[in-house]
C-alpha cells in the first residue's frame, strides 16, 4: 500500500517520546495503528504504561495486542497522545476526523500534556481545506444544523462549501459515530482562516465537535522513506 513505510517510520519516531510509567492516548487510523503495534512490542519487552483509546477500533486493536487500557474516568493525567491527521498545515493546524473519531480524539488530545501527530508526507499541506472537514452533529435537527454549518463556513470566508452527510462504509445508511452522532463532511477546498471557522462552527447549536485541531499539537512527525521529519511547536 502507498506510503506504508513512511507511516511506519513516523510511528517509530513517535516512540522516542514514550517513557516508562506514562499514561498514553492512542489515536485512530492507519498511521496510529503502527504506533499501537510498536507500543505493544515494547510492552511485551517490559515497558510499563497505561493507555486510553480514542475509538472502538483502537480499543479492539489494543486489546488484541495486550496493550493495557484504562477507563477515561480513572485518569487524572494524560502524559502523551499519539494520533494521525488528515491534513497538517502551518502552525500545527490539523484537520482530523476522517475515521469519524474526532470527538474522542479531541477530548483526549486536549487533555494531554503533549500531543504528537504522526503522518505520511501527503498530509503535509501549505493551507488546509482540500480534505473534507468533518463536523460531528446530533441526529436531532441535523438537516437544519447542516444548513447552519454551511452558513458558518461561508461567514468564515470559505467559498462555496458543500456539506454532505457521511454514509457508513459499503452501506446506504448514515454513519453513526461511537458517540451516537452523525458526521457532516464539509468540502471547502480552502479554509482561509481556520481559527475563525473553528469559532463559527462551535457556535452552531447541534454541532458536537469539528475536526479543526488548533493549538493542540506540539509535535508533528512526517515519515519519510528513510526516517522522519520532526516539527516542534
Amino acid at each position: 500500500m502507498a506510503y506504508e513505510t513512511e507511516k511506519q517510520n513516523a510511528a517509530a519516531a513517535a516512540m522516542e517520546f514514550v517513557e516508562d510509567g506514562m499514561t498514553i492516548g492512542l489515536g485512530t487510523g492507519s498511521t496510529a495503528k503502527y504506533f499501537v503495534e510498536l507500543l505493544a512490542d515494547e510492552i511485551a519487552d517490559g515497558l510499563i504504561v497505561r493507555c486510553i483509546e480514542t475509538s472502538v477500533q483502537t480499543r479492539d486493536l489494543a486489546r488484541s495486542l495486550g496493550v493495557p487500557l484504562i477507563p477515561f474516568e480513572q485518569v487524572d493525567r494524560i502524559h502523551l497522545t499519539v494520533d494521525g491527521a488528515d491534513e497538517a498545515g502551518p502552525g500545527g493546524v490539523l484537520i482530523k476526523g476522517g475515521g469519524a473519531a474526532l470527538l474522542r480524539e479531541k477530548i483526549i488530545a486536549n487533555a494531554s500534556d503533549h500531543m504528537v501527530v504522526i503522518a505520511d508526507p501527503t498530509k503535509d499541506v501549505l493551507a488546509i481545506g482540500a480534505f473534507p472537514l468533518p463536523v460531528e452533529v446530533t441526529p436531532f435537527g441535523y438537516t437544519i444544523t447542516a444548513k447552519k454549518v454551511h452558513d458558518a463556513l461561508v461567514a468564515a470566508g470559505v467559498e462555496r462549501p458543500r456539506v454532505e452527510l457521511r454514509k457508513a462504509p459499503r452501506s446506504a445508511e448514515l454513519l453513526v459515530t461511537d458517540g451516537g452522532n452523525y458526521i457532516l463532511d464539509c468540502h471547502c477546498g480552502l479554509i482561509p482562516d481556520p481559527p475563525k471557522a473553528a469559532a463559527f462552527l462551535s457556535d452552531v447549536p447541534g454541532v458536537v465537535e469539528h475536526g479543526l485541531f488548533i493549538g493542540i499539537a506540539r509535535t508533528v512527525i512526517f515519515g519519510t522513506e528513510t526516517g522522519a521529519r520532526i516539527i516542534e511547536y
